[in-house]
């Protein structure tokens, strides 16, 4: 908090945490908000096309990962929401994901 009462940047909740405090927010407007599983809705979404298109949904996923956490990093962020926290880590992870997926497209048409 800060000492006008608002929050510093640091300290807004994440996570379970921050839709608790949205709710409570809402709910002190009179009526409380019912919780929207969006995320869920992407989660399947995002597997529907990795089973659909196989390695190739799953370069272009963490291909399109890795640009925005590097875009990201390079403008300053350094902490992640991802479970991974460390954008260092994201990258190597996202990374890592792009050439498995890339050498589950490659490696069969050069074992031929």
């Amino acid at each position: 908090m800060t000492a006008d009462g608002g929050s510093a940047p640091g300290d807004r909740p994440t996570g379970v945490a921050y839709e608790q405090a949205l709710a409570a927010q809402a709910s002190e407007g009179g009526q409380a908000k019912p919780y929207d599983p969006l995320k869920l809705c992407v989660y399947a979404t995002v597997a529907l096309l990795a089973w659909l298109f196989g390695a190739w949904a799953v370069l272009g996923f963490a291909a399109l990962g890795f640009a925005g956490y590097w875009r990201a990093r390079r403008a300053g962020l350094t902490r992640s929401k991802c479970y991974l926290r460390d954008t260092r880590l994201v990258l190597a992870y996202l990374g890592l994901i792009t050439l498995v997926a890339a050498a589950a497209l490659v490696l069969p048409h050069t074992l031929r």
